[in-house]
């Protein structure tokens, strides 16, 4: 299967390119992305076929149905990834906590975030890849808290890989800065920049489409690709596990067979909803896709206006750090599917220039007919959180905002899938003051040790040791800086 562009071809770049090429070389013609020629149709009995099948056996199929140019035995290594989840057999258990409710738990990976479920295997094809190819590449990772973990953990001490790594000094919880700035991998680069994610993100793409960036690079022998759900590598693997959410209710005989489920999902850059969408698309009987925003809730104006509107909108800073972002990469994705290159060309350069794009009344009703939006405020996931636990389940704050969705906007009485994208150690301090409903500050390590010990939940080893290893990443620079920084540390190895 061929991939091809999000905003049409500029003449210059080729029409059409190959997985491992729109993997190794994330950029497309005028900023845009790519994006599968089309999607694979699985036959009708495709899930059904699976009810029996390990969560690998589901992935490899999946792999294999987009027809992808990676070997056989690559992509088989990539999925033995899997078995350093905490269950091997369920690397992404699905739990159900009430009648119609079920939490997809998605971070029971290396660094207890969702990012594990694509980076871990991505991680390893793109490696494979270029020492096949024996070329070497700089890999660029922009991230609100968890991409970074994940990438810097995935590629670390990888052959022919180098990692620079860029987060929002300030924007992330302590364990997520410290599974950062404490990776001692020869080959990896973190550097916190002193702006949010839209900054960090933005230097990213900025650097992936400049040709004299890409030259300097050639210069010493390196080409470019990315980390971030900007790579196509990350989002086919976050479509596997819609399907996985699907066959597990399936399997718990929760639903029948062709009985549609509702998906609800925290966004942020929109790559875990979009993986719903192509999911659907590909024959999976979602009724829709229900998202979740918090007090940056540009994604919920869209979906509800069809108006993409951040003109003087500052980020604000919330207690779910890893959705505070104002330009959401991967709507470009669905945008394409529903409305096609030029319009998607139109809606990107309108963003890019004047902050702001709108949608006509038909093209937003077409949106609407596959999501739903809603967004809360820190109050709302504080009262949640604490809800919840008064039950005996625990969820971090970014989870909670997907209760607001599935309490206001299901219109059918169906079975209800919510995606727990982050484990509560990634952000304690507000998960205990939320169950202890008090504002108190405690640093991440305190509120680790309180939660752990009068809770009755356990800590991860990788978790608990963090605190103790030493600081090997400091630098907090200007954003301006970041292209002279990275070329600096390419240098250095």
């Amino acid at each position: 299967m061929n991939f091809t562009e999000t905003r049409g071809n500029d003449g210059q770049m080729p029409k059409e390119v190959t997985f491992s090429e729109a993997i190794l070389n994330p950029s497309a013609s005028f900023g845009g992305l790519y994006v599968p020629k089309e999607l694979p149709k699985l036959e009708e009995n495709f899930l059904q076929n699976h009810l029996n099948s390990s969560y690998k056996e589901l992935a490899y199929d999946i792999l294999k149905a987009f027809e992808i140019d990676i070997d056989e035995d690559e992509i088989k290594k990539a999925l033995d990834l899997y078995d350093n989840f905490d269950d091997p057999s369920d690397p992404c258990p699905v739990v159900k906590v009430k009648d119609d409710l079920f939490v997809h738990e998605q971070y029971h990976g290396p660094t207890r975030a969702f990012k594990d479920m694509a980076l871990q295997p991505f991680g390893s094809i793109l490696s494979s890849i270029a020492k096949k190819r024996d070329e070497k590449y700089l890999i660029l990772a922009a991230t609100s808290g968890d991409t970074g973990p994940a990438a810097l953990n995935t590629f670390k001490n990888k052959e022919n890989i180098q990692v620079a790594c860029m987060y929002p000094d300030g924007g992330t919880s302590d364990v997520q800065r410290l599974q950062m700035v404490c990776e001692d991998g020869e080959n990896l680069k973190v550097i916190g920049i002193k702006g949010n994610f839209d900054d960090a993100q933005s230097a990213l793409k900025r650097l992936l489409a400049s040709d004299t960036f890409k030259e300097e690079l050639k210069n010493d022998g390196i080409k470019l690709s990315a980390a971030n759900s900007v790579n196509f590598g990350r989002i086919i693997f976050q479509i596997i596990y819609h399907f996985w959410s699907y066959i597990q209710l399936l399997k718990q005989e929760e639903i029948t067979f062709g009985e549609k489920i509702y998906l609800v999902v925290p966004s942020g850059n929109f790559g875990n909803v979009l993986g719903g969408f192509y999911a659907l698309k590909m024959g999976v009987p979602i009724e829709k896709l229900l998202v979740a925003s918090n007090e940056n809730n540009i994604l919920t104006e869209w979906i509800n206006t069809g108006i993409y509107d951040i003109r003087g909108k500052d980020l604000k800073l919330t207690k779910s750090p890893a959705m505070d972002i104002l330009k959401s990469s991967n709507i470009e994705r669905v945008i394409y599917s529903l409305y096609g290159a030029q319009r998607t060309k139109e809606f990107m350069d309108n963003l890019n220039e004047n902050n702001v794009f709108e949608m006509t009344e038909e093209e937003t009703a077409q949106l609407k007919e596959y999501f739903s939006a809603v967004n809360s405020d820190d109050n709302y996931g504080k009262v949640t959180i604490k809800s919840f636990m008064d039950n005996d389940y625990l969820m971090d704050p970014h989870t909670a905002t997907c209760i607001k969705a599935y309490e206001e906007l299901k219109e059918k009485d169906l079975k209800t899938v919510i995606y727990s994208t982050a484990e509560w150690t990634k952000f304690s301090p507000t998960v205990l003051n939320a169950i202890k409903n008090d504002n108190n500050f405690l640093s991440d390590k305190e509120a680790l040790q309180i939660i752990s010990e009068n809770y009755n939940q356990s800590l991860p080893s990788t978790i608990e040791k963090l605190f103790s290893l030493p600081v090997i990443h400091d630098s907090i620079i200007d954003k301006k800086d970041i292209e002279k920084e990275i070329t600096k540390f390419i240098r250095e190895i």
